[in-house]
């Protein structure tokens, strides 16, 4: 690997933190507004919507231009986001500007890849980049649990006097936007790749008719179609996850939104172990046989219901994303080979990027609606233990076998 692509990884690094880190801040700025609890659900909602919409024509942006520049321009909407929300927008308005940036930023960062680098490099691209996706995370949640935290961020907030920046909530929603204008600053120093499966046009209409195009090609492509729905399901479960710690830690724990945030960076380092080891011992042509780990994920959701001790939920956080991160990274990786091949990068991420998001929407959703009905935490922990691990048995037995008569 080449400089050029570890620039790649710091502009996505940074980028993916400052997400990350805004994510906590948000929910904090909802709390001081007293905003009923089924909000921070649809807070993550509200920044999923502009990958739902903005589908069709995402990928067609991203494919139409060097993606070193249209990750510089999403990252300019993101900062845009975090102004909007200093400038007393409602935290879900600001943070769907935010959603918007990153709609457009996604196709861009996974399509360069396959432009960038040849199929054999794939796996070991895809595992850096989740890797360090993890880790920004990681750090992110971190982050954010620290600026979020009064004790800490408090004396700062008295001793700079910023005008604008009147709580603990709003100053750390401006920090993060520094980080923001970082990873934007990479962005300008990513290489120029040669555009390859340039849009044939920018009509709407024909960038609707196109989507759906890919959008079948791609379902209906019998490895896409395992990776797609994998990817999917993994996607729109870890992210309601992320949300049903904070609940879970403050039932369970006694956590703060502080802590709670924190304990969230542990799920992610066992992602980036999971990616390690996908990495290591899983080739592209092996990727549909990892599974059954999907399975075993989905039932370790159960047990964080009896676990009340520190140490040991962090140990089964750790063991569940390394399961998560050893069965999604060769499953990303066979998803955008195969898109690559069908129709082009950007517009087989964007196609990804609508059926994950859409599931990241409905199971929120579904969260939310059990959160306003004021079901127990622990209930709704096993609806989504189960849920995973169900779906993650009827694709292996469905698809179980389709890698080994199929093409890769």
């Amino acid at each position: 690997m080449n400089l050029g692509f570890y620039i790649i990884l710091a502009a996505q690094f940074f980028s993916a933190l400052a997400d990350n880190a805004l994510l906590f801040a948000a929910i904090a700025l909802l709390m001081e507004l007293k905003s009923p609890a089924w909000h921070t659900p649809v807070l993550q909602e509200a920044f999923v919507f502009s990958y739902i919409v903005l589908a069709p024509f995402v990928g067609a942006f991203a494919d139409s231009l060097p993606k070193g520049r249209v990750m510089f321009v999403s990252n300019i909407i993101k900062l845009a986001g975090c102004l909007t929300m200093l400038l007393g927008a409602h935290p879900l308005f600001a943070y769907c500007l935010v959603g918007l940036g990153a709609a457009a930023y996604s196709p861009a960062k996974y399509g360069i890849l396959t432009e960038y680098l040849p199929p054999s490099r794939l796996v070991t691209a895809n595992s850096w980049m989740e890797g360090l996706t993890v880790l920004a995370i990681v750090l992110g949640a971190v982050l954010g649990g620290i600026l979020v935290t009064p004790a800490i961020t408090a004396p700062l907030l008295q001793s700079l006097h910023l005008p604008l920046i009147t709580s603990i909530p709003e100053l750390a929603i401006l920090l993060i936007a520094l980080v923001y204008v970082i990873a934007a600053v990479f962005n300008l120093y990513i290489p120029h790749v040669k555009i390859d499966h340039r849009p044939l046009s920018s009509n709407p209409a024909f960038l609707m008719r196109e989507f759906w195009h890919n959008f079948n090609l791609l379902w209906k492509d019998p490895l896409g179609q395992v990776s797609l729905g994998v990817t999917t399901l993994f996607w729109g479960a870890g992210a309601t996850l992320r949300l049903l710690l904070i609940g879970w830690a403050a039932v369970a724990l006694h956590y703060d939104i502080g802590s709670a945030a924190k304990l969230t960076a542990w799920f992610a380092i066992g992602i980036a172990i999971g990616s390690v080891l996908a990495a290591k011992y899983v080739k592209l042509e092996q990727s549909v046989r990892v599974l059954p780990v999907g399975i075993a994920m989905g039932a370790a959701v159960l047990l964080m219901i009896p676990i009340t001790n520190n140490v040991l939920a962090i140990a089964l956080l750790i063991g569940m994303g390394a399961m998560g991160g050893y069965f999604v990274v060769p499953m990303n990786a066979l998803l955008q080979h195969r898109g690559h091949l069908l129709m082009g990068a950007g517009s087989s991420i964007a196609v990804q990027n609508f059926n994950e998001n859409l599931s990241i929407f409905l199971m929120l959703g579904l969260y939310a609606a059990m959160e306003k009905l004021g079901l127990h935490i622990y209930l709704i922990i096993t609806v989504f233990g189960l849920l995973l691990a169900g779906i993650m048995a009827i694709l292996y037995k469905k698809h179980g076998h389709d890698q080994d008569n199929g093409k890769i």
